[in-house]
């Protein structure tokens, strides 16, 4: 499929038409996730269209389907927000959404969380499996202690080439824009070794509640601290927290009340980027992001 099969405007069927994703749909693609139970605000449709790019579907001015995706530097991108009205699915709107987000994004590598629906689609496109991300979400039990300021910190302005370094260490992606647009709208954490920041938290309002991601740290003890410390002023609020079956969280976080609710399979479709050093991503930014 070339970039060029996807022009503005081109038609599906008749009055329906493939566009490319504006500030003018917001509403629409909030109503279509809103059908679909997905607990996205205005506001969070509005931070993915601003880091990233992508279609809708309309038929007579309505949207009836939408897909983006989120460039990190010149090799690597993730896809997400992949969304079919109900009435809408079954006509092959997903395979047209879906090709022209990758005609789009070409010739970077794609990462996306699926849910078991859509397997069969990305698989048709090359997509593989390699890992699986759980969901947890609640409103965590018990009280949590301050973690000592000489662990952990709140985040400040000068951390943030430290972070940045951090995160491309645990994912091999440059992210640098959507790191900093996610503290705008945030709180951050540092964890300090020998005053170095060797891990970092993000928390910030999303859905129907806060989301803590991404975390980035070295073991699973460090990641731990790094939730516990939003979680100390956060108290009885709702929190989700999105993390793979390999981070050796999910009991822990089953324990304070974040209970498993969903599970979504990771695909990519080229080749996947590597950690070059200690540092791990143990929580997501959310699922369509990584």
């Amino acid at each position: 499929m070339t970039r060029a099969a996807y022009q503005a405007g081109d038609r599906v069927e008749e009055n329906v038409v493939l566009v490319p994703f504006a500030r003018a749909h917001l509403e629409g693609a909030l109503k279509l996730s809103q059908e679909m139970s997905w607990p996205y605000r205005l506001e969070d449709w509005d931070v993915a269209l601003q880091l990233g790019h992508g279609f809708v579907l309309q038929r007579a001015g309505v949207v009836i389907g939408t897909a983006a995706w989120w460039p990190y530097g010149d090799t690597h991108a993730s896809a997400g927000m992949i969304i079919v009205a109900k009435d809408a699915q079954g006509r092959g709107y997903g395979a047209r959404l879906m090709d022209a987000l990758l005609a789009s994004a070409h010739p970077r590598t794609i990462a996306l969380n699926s849910t078991a629906e859509g397997i069969m689609l990305y698989r048709r496109r090359g997509f593989v499996p390699i890992g699986i991300i759980h969901q947890h979400h609640g409103i965590p039990r018990g009280r949590f202690e301050a973690p000592h300021s000489g662990l952990i910190r709140p985040m400040a302005v000068s951390d943030f080439e430290a972070i940045t370094r951090l995160d491309q260490e645990a994912t091999g992606l440059d992210r640098q824009r959507m790191l900093d647009r996610l503290l705008q709208s945030g709180d951050g954490y540092v964890l300090l070794r020998d005053g170095t920041p060797r891990g970092y938290a993000i928390c910030r309002l999303f859905g129907r509640g806060h989301v803590i991601g991404p975390v980035v740290a070295e073991n699973p003890a460090d990641a731990r601290a790094l939730i516990e410390a939003p979680l100390v002023r956060l108290e009885r609020a709702f929190v989700r927290i999105d993390t793979s079956t390999t981070s050796q969280l999910g009991e822990w976080l089953e324990g304070i009340g974040l209970q498993q609710v969903s599970d979504a399979t990771t695909m990519i479709l080229g080749t996947p980027a590597h950690s070059t050093g200690t540092a791990r991503l143990f929580a997501l930014a959310n699922q369509s992001f990584g």
